[in-house]
């Protein structure tokens, strides 16, 4: 384990001690080919140097930065000034900046409390028009790629402790509450330390990926984990991914990529656009670890891409799926190097039942594929009963709880809620000897461990994972209901349905039949859709129904899991409904039942 007590101190070590190397390179789209920008270390640490001197002048060091950047190499400078500053780095996705609005930024600049903020010349100016209105102009802002401020003679290294906060994670999805992840400098040492041990990884590891910069897995992965190793990352923007995935394929094949993943959405959309002439262009053998996380891994996505890749050089044992979160600060488990991922066929009635059973060789219907997240070597995790506290035995499901140096200490400013999901209790025993064991972090998704896996089966909490994207479904009914007085406040139920194995988000929404525009059901429906697409980034199905017909528990809260089943089963009859077109096919095949 690396002897510094802080992550600042370690990129410091690294940058005096690597010098003209290789840290990062950014892919910049162009006409002819991706143009590549290169930043080593040397550079880095100059950069980072005068930015911070700009933060410790201003008197920002001991507080929050926020960072607001598109991919590319200056959010790294500015994130590393930050360390280099003593400051709390923010990391934020830009206002508008793929639906993103002022709204959710706003809410995390007030809730961190910011010192600052840092951003680049093209968008300062309207981030400094966004202050001035919200009456937040007091704020200075810094565009860090002008010259003419600043001084890297002037800087002073900081004073820190292993506590100290590096950075606040905040969680996607959240618009009117967002929370942030508090990740200390030793949370941080240690999950890049458990990163290394799941990925084998060294200074010669070459990571690479399209991921946001504010996302936990872009930024942890495919940003920090080259500097805590010494190594280097070539990176791109998510539109340029998005836009032709090849592009991310052929980065890995021109750059030796040996490690850089996504979410399982990646993989799909792949296989869905790289066409045959490009798969002959791609050399994909030094991909050793092609990690698979941050939203439900489905076992048909591994198979198929193994597949289709393998003329590529693609390897069964490259994959890596994982399992992690921005509460652990990222990685839990994982797939260990040069070992293929482990299925199991798995009896859909036993498991929706809380055992894991294998199906019957023969069986063709029932059966659920589950793929492992791999093992877990740097926490303690259990997985325990959600209603009894108590730790459920092997091969059943249950809660997953995890306990580490890892584990961040809580939510920023949520004191309440840390009691509850960061100091859970683990009740063993009975009677007079009963024990119990406190400071674990409950995560809220359901799953099992079976010969050393863990499997992940679902969630208990009813947050809805879109194309890597967390969503909230209590955010996207409020956003909803606040676009127009038709919509009954407290009246929607948001979900996500699966419809030939993707995830498609439906919201079923009472209307109130005397507000004027209740009269103009189509135009309210296309509204709301195109709400949520500016918002969330994601395409909506919605349904408009009669007053009274959202089901709710006696304590008032809505039974979303229940409004789901309603819809599956053709139960509801709405006024009015506007359905994307895999789910209005699904609705079509289903005969209504009662």
């Amino acid at each position: 384990m690396n002897s510094t007590r802080t992550f600042t101190e370690l990129v410091l070590q690294r940058t005096a001690d690597l010098g003209e190397k290789d840290a990062f390179i950014f892919l910049h789209d162009s006409a002819a080919a991706s143009d590549a920008e290169r930043l080593t270390y040397d550079a880095l640490d100059g950069e980072a140097k005068r930015i911070a001197s700009w933060l410790q002048q201003r008197g920002a060091s001991g507080g929050q930065v926020l960072l607001l950047y598109p991919s590319g190499l200056d959010f790294i400078k500015a994130f590393t000034a930050s360390l280099y500053a003593g400051t709390v780095a923010v990391p934020a996705p830009l206002p508008g900046d793929q639906g993103s609005h002022f709204a959710r930024v706003t809410a995390i600049l007030k809730d961190a409390e910011v010192r600052a903020v840092l951003t680049d010349s093209a968008n300062e100016p309207g981030i400094s028009g966004w202050l001035k209105e919200a009456g937040l102009d007091s704020i200075p802002v810094l565009a860090t790629d002008t010259t003419g401020w600043g001084d890297a003679a002037d800087w002073r290294e900081p004073e820190l402790t292993p506590e100290s906060l590096a950075f606040l994670q905040y969680t996607s999805g959240s618009t009117s509450t967002p929370k942030g992840v508090m990740v200390s400098h030793r949370n941080l040492l240690a999950n890049e330390l458990a990163i290394q041990h799941a990925l084998s990884s060294h200074q010669d590891t070459r990571l690479g990926g399209w991921l946001p910069f504010y996302h936990d897995m872009g930024l942890i992965g495919h940003i920090l984990q080259p500097l805590y190793l010494g190594g280097s990352a070539a990176l791109m923007s998510p539109i340029s991914f998005l836009k032709r995935p090849v592009r991310w394929l052929q980065m890995i094949t021109e750059h030796r990529v040996t490690v850089g993943g996504g979410p399982n959405f990646a993989f799909d959309l792949c296989l869905r656009r790289v066409t045959d002439e490009q798969l002959a262009q791609l050399d994909l053998s030094s991909w050793e670890q092609a990690c698979n996380g941050a939203e439900p891994i489905r076992a048909e996505t591994v198979r198929a891409f193994t597949e289709r890749f393998a003329p590529a050089g693609f390897r069964a044992e490259s994959f890596f799926p994982c399992y992690g979160m921005a509460e652990t600060t990222l990685l839990v488990s994982g797939t260990p190097l040069g070992k293929a991922p482990v299925f199991r066929r798995a009896d859909a009635v036993a498991l929706e039942q809380g055992e894991l059973r294998e199906a019957a060789d023969d069986a063709t219907s029932g059966v659920r594929s589950l793929v492992s997240s791999g093992v877990i070597t740097d926490f303690d995790v259990r997985i325990v009963d959600p209603e009894t506290f108590r730790e459920q035995p092997s091969a059943h499901v249950g809660e997953i709880w995890v306990k580490g140096d890892s584990v961040a200490s809580g939510y920023w400013k949520r004191p309440e809620v840390n009691e509850e999901i960061f100091n859970a209790v683990l009740v063993s025993g009975e009677g007079d000897g009963e024990v119990r064991d406190a400071g674990w972090l409950r995560t809220g998704d359901l799953g099992l461990v079976d010969d050393g896996q863990l499997y992940v089966t679902g969630r208990l909490k009813e947050m809805i994972l879109i194309n890597g994207r967390n969503i909230y479904p209590h955010d996207v009914e409020r956003a909803v209901q606040a676009l127009d007085p038709a919509f009954g406040v407290g009246g929607g139920a948001a979900f996500s349905v699966d419809v030939a194995g993707a995830e498609h988000l439906v919201l079923v929404q009472e209307i109130r039949p005397n507000a004027p525009s209740a009269a103009d059901l189509p135009q309210l429906a296309a509204a709301a859709r195109s709400l949520v697409s500016r918002e969330f980034t994601v395409a909506l199905s919605v349904l408009l129904v009669r007053p009274g017909t959202i089901r709710k528990t006696t304590s008032g809260k809505i039974q979303r899991t229940l409004m789901r089943k309603l819809v599956l089963e053709g139960r509801l009859e709405p006024a009015f409904q506007q359905l994307e077109e895999p789910v209005a096919a699904a609705a079509a095949a289903l005969e209504p039942v009662g």
